[in-house]
């Protein structure tokens, strides 16, 4: 069984969640609840609570659940957000691989939520919390964690190179080396980068930008990127390659260094 601990405010969404656990994880056996901060951490430091996952809804009365996790000593416990609809605590989510659901809850997401829980290794929560601290109060410097079946692995997302996709898993290549394959679509990366100047150049590549060599008009168009791999350009992709490459070009602004 895996214990879990849920805090929110509100006895219905205790409630709810409970019973949905009840009937669709049936593996999870709610050990405590909580409605704020003070109740939350006082269930948490609780030597008698044993717990492998919390469920934490983000506001609580007395503030954010931040709050709650920053006075806790050590978390060995995964932790699985519970919030009303919020697209940048998703986002960070999304960035730091750490597991949510949306109110009202959904049984589908809440079984998938709680099928990513590792068995039997070293929860890595603490670096996934600093992940996602960093993309729900942006800072310039920031991670995201590649999810593979054994572990997450977090990189500065300015160190990615390119992504390729295979079938339902993507490989990273890192400016390190290294090859890192993620457990995810190449669409769901696609989402999640495109603002850090990714480009998705065909329907199996997406390109760091910042990587590109050169561009060769030639064989239909292809990239050479700084690794040294060749990227074919789709041909419907090329135009919107293009049209970027030139917003690009017209808002360099030189180092004055």
């Amino acid at each position: 069984m895996i214990n879990a601990v849920i805090i929110d405010d509100e006895p219905a969404g205790v409630s709810n969640l409970s019973n949905q656990l009840g009937l669709h994880c049936q593996n999870i056996k709610v050990v405590g609840t909580a409605e704020d901060i003070e109740s939350g951490l006082a269930l948490i430091n609780n030597p008698k609570t044993k717990i492998d996952v919390a469920f934490l809804d983000i506001n609580l009365p007395d503030g954010l659940v931040f709050s709650l996790i920053d006075q806790i000593k050590n978390i060995n416990f995964e932790i699985i957000f519970v919030t009303a609809y919020d697209k940048f605590a998703i986002r960070a989510c999304e960035y730091s691989s750490i597991g949510y659901v949306t109110k009202p809850i959904d049984a589908d997401d809440l079984i998938a939520a709680v099928s990513r829980i590792p068995k039997g290794r070293r929860s890595n929560t603490k670096e996934k919390l600093e992940v996602f601290k960093g993309h729900y109060n942006p800072n310039p410097f920031r991670k995201i964690g590649i999810s593979s079946m054994q572990e997450v692995q977090f990189v500065p997302i300015t160190d990615i190179i390119r992504l390729e996709a295979d079938d339902n898993m993507t490989h990273f290549w890192i400016k390190d080396g290294r090859r890192i394959t993620a457990s995810k679509t190449l669409k769901h990366f696609d989402n999640l980068l495109t603002p850090f100047n990714f480009f998705k150049v065909h329907q199996s590549h997406l390109i760091n930008l910042n990587y590109i060599k050169s561009y060769v008009r030639n064989e239909g168009g292809y990239l050479l990127m700084e690794d040294g791999k060749s990227v074919e350009i789709s041909r419907r992709r090329r135009p919107l390659f293009l049209e970027k490459l030139r917003q690009l070009q017209e808002s360099f602004v030189p180092d004055p260094s």
